[in-house]
């Protein structure tokens, strides 16, 4: 039976990669470093990149800098990291939508979210608040339920298409057994001023945005989309509590870097993402925003990742979903 050799240049090479690997952790990073946001300043994504970024900045003397690459849908900014040099100062800031809707919804891309990028830390979670306008005959997610199986296509929705409010509807939708129709809107802030205004019956939107309305009586809160209810409203129950079970939709942010990324670099990113993000400062300014850290390992952000990727892609092939 013949044997299976290795020639001693492939050995060196290989040991020499991981010296390399080893030495350029130790280091890291030795000059400044680019966090990639695919959307404009001022959203969710950006606003948890310049925590983290600045809290990396005081731990590191290294400048981490937030780098805004917005459009098409947050394709652009995304491949722009997939094909950076994989050595840990290009990274990239994705959400659930950028790294498991988009490539659903677009279908082929220039890149893969799963094989191209390699997870660093899982930074946050935010949950979704289910509000509906007052005059809705509703007090429980199981009232809407039924509401919308005697008015089907009646009651209305309203977000960004392809976000996470639109596909949580969608999913909803899916597992209910009920037809409530999506208003597309070019974001959360109009859709809300017209659920307040009647025009649209409910939204699915972040739970900081519209937790002040709903605190105000202008909408009626229903519940949160996650798996506990939330320490900022405790009094909300979640969906599955009320009239679903097992719905649970967070919006989520990774930090991920290129693929190749040397395993080294990786270890030492998701130390300093951690320690930046367990900062008590970091996580105040956060859970403003409704933002909660999680701060876990590089294999608990890709096992998170692959069952997003189908999760996503079932409900956006089940619904027919297509960019608008």
């Amino acid at each position: 039976m013949p044997t299976t050799t290795h020639s001693p240049s492939r050995w060196l090479a290989l040991t020499l990669a991981l010296f390399a690997g080893a030495a350029a952790a130790q280091t890291f990073p030795a000059k400044q470093v680019r966090i990639v946001v695919p959307f404009t300043a001022g959203g969710g994504t950006d606003i948890a990149a310049r925590v983290l970024a600045q809290k990396l900045t005081e731990r590191t003397s290294q400048t981490f800098l937030v780098d805004n690459r917005p459009g098409a849908s947050g394709i652009i900014g995304t491949e722009l990291v997939a094909k950076s040099a994989p050595d840990g100062y290009t990274l990239l800031v994705g959400s659930q939508t950028v790294m498991a809707v988009v490539p659903a919804m677009y279908g082929k891309l220039n890149y893969d979210t799963v094989r191209d990028f390699a997870p660093v830390i899982h930074i946050i979670d935010t949950p979704t608040l289910i509000a509906i306008h007052p005059s809705l005959p509703v007090k429980t997610i199981k009232d809407l339920i039924a509401l919308a199986k005697v008015r089907p296509g009646q009651l209305s929705y309203g977000g960004a298409s392809g976000g996470t409010p639109h596909l949580s509807g969608v999913l909803f939708n899916l597992m209910a057994k009920i037809d409530m129709l999506f208003v597309p809107y070019k974001g959360e802030g109009p859709a809300i001023t017209d659920a307040m205004g009647g025009q649209i019956s409910m939204v699915f939107s972040n739970l900081a945005t519209v937790l002040p309305m709903a605190q105000s009586g202008r909408l009626r809160p229903l519940a949160v989309t996650s798996a506990k209810r939330v320490a900022s409203a405790p009094e909300i129950p979640t969906v599955a509590e009320t009239g679903l079970p097992d719905y649970v939709v967070n919006t989520w942010f990774g930090l991920f870097a290129p693929a190749a990324t040397p395993r080294a670099v990786i270890t030492k990113l998701n130390a300093d993402a951690a320690s930046a993000l367990n900062n008590p400062d970091a996580k105040e300014k956060l859970a403003a925003q409704g933002m909660y850290v999680v701060a876990n390992s590089p294999e608990d952000l890709a096992a998170l990742l692959k069952i997003e990727v189908p999760r996503w892609a079932k409900v956006v092939k089940e619904a027919g979903v297509k960019p608008q």
